[in-house]
């Protein structure tokens, strides 16, 4: 009897266009890149190849300037690339423009992101909220959908001109988000009612925000003793989480780990996202998580600030430098994090690495 042949996986031939641009926040370029090769993996996509740049303008037509389009074309052809992804967002426009010229399926960060976090939704709320984003940016992509897309439907024995495909297909997209719409309404009244309980109560809440990947759940477990899931990849949580805080057997109150954010996150998903995070709104203390150890960590500090402030999120802050483990001599950043008032350095899995937090615990009193 023969043995039984397993059939070879395959995955389409991708190529990686990282791009850094002149509105890009970060310093260290190559940590950039690092990021969007880590969002790429953590969408279990395998890649073949990789062009990295720099441009000082973004074309409107197809985002990359004429040289930098003419590189990446001989490279899409030489390869036989099937799937390019562009590390930066993409106007509908540049993104059919780009897959007509390179003759294959090309996407960029905001469907890379929208991907992942459709992958790791667990909760009815996560999905919904993931769902509705997905159909957004699947509307802004459907004007200009080739010319079938646009035949008319009508025959004859119909009554009057058909209708074409394209304005069936944003039919049913709208009236699927008016449905997630009312669902997430209904979410909300239930999760207002769960904070009215809770404020009239007296109970304390801590919310821990930050840059994705920051520790933020690992610090969670840490402090309560939970399995939440802590992955070394980007967003591995979604779903809010929220726990029982206690301190030298004493009940603090609760804390709450919500979904990282990243450079350049889709506004769909901050608009998705926004009946979860309001949280942040009620929250007595914000723990700002952030990865001292990362380049980028100041750039990371700028994009979460510039988030809550789209949110309008004004709360008491500790910014909590963890994996402070990585850094062998801390001293060297005190005159960086001087101007982060106050913060303490933590490490989440070192024993005794989170002493500095839970000393700031010990002593703090909610106003």
């Amino acid at each position: 009897m023969k043995p039984v042949e397993m059939p070879t996986l395959t995955h389409p031939k991708t190529l990686l266009v990282a791009i850094h641009t002149p509105s890009n926040v970060t310093k260290n370029i190559q940590s950039y890149f690092e990021e969007f090769k880590n969002l790429v993996a953590s969408n279990g996509i395998i890649y073949d190849e990789v062009y990295e740049t720099r441009i000082r303008g973004i074309d409107p037509a197809y985002f990359l300037t004429k040289g930098k389009l003419e590189e990446v074309l001989d490279l899409v052809t030489k390869h036989q690339i099937e799937e390019v992804i562009i590390s930066e967002p993409l106007s509908p426009q540049q993104e059919r423009n780009l897959s007509e010229l390179f003759h294959c399926r090309v996407f960029d960060r905001t469907q890379l992101i929208l991907e992942i976090f459709e992958k790791g939704a667990q909760s009815a709320e996560g999905k919904t909220q993931v769902e509705l984003a997905f159909l957004t940016h699947r509307k802004s992509r459907l004007a200009g959908r080739g010319i079938h897309m646009s035949q008319q439907g009508g025959r004859i024995g119909t009554r009057g001109p058909g209708e074409t495909a394209k304005e069936k297909e944003m039919q049913h997209i709208e009236r699927r988000m008016l449905k997630l719409k009312k669902e997430l309404e209904q979410l909300e009244k239930t999760r207002e009612t769960q904070r009215k309980r809770r404020l009239e109560s007296g109970i304390k809440q801590i919310c821990l925000i930050g840059y994705t990947n920051a520790g933020k759940s690992s610090i969670l477990n840490a402090l309560t003793h939970s399995q939440v899931l802590a992955e070394h990849k980007l967003f591995a949580t979604l779903d809010t989480t929220t726990r029982e805080l206690y301190i030298d057997g004493k009940k603090k109150g609760l804390i709450s780990d919500t979904v990282g954010f990243i450079q350049q996150l889709p506004h769909h998903l901050i608009e998705a996202f926004k009946s979860t995070l309001t949280e942040l709104l009620y929250a007595h203390l914000l723990f700002h998580v952030v990865d001292i150890a990362d380049p980028n960590w100041q750039s990371h500090i700028q994009v979460v600030m510039e988030v809550l402030k789209e949110l309008d999120v004004d709360k008491p802050m500790l910014y909590v430098f963890n994996k402070a483990d990585l850094i062998p001599d801390k001293e060297v950043l005190e005159p960086a994090v001087k101007k982060y008032q106050p913060h303490v350095f933590t490490s989440a899995i070192t024993p005794g690495g989170l002493e500095p937090l839970i000393e700031f615990l010990r002593t703090w009193k909610p106003t």
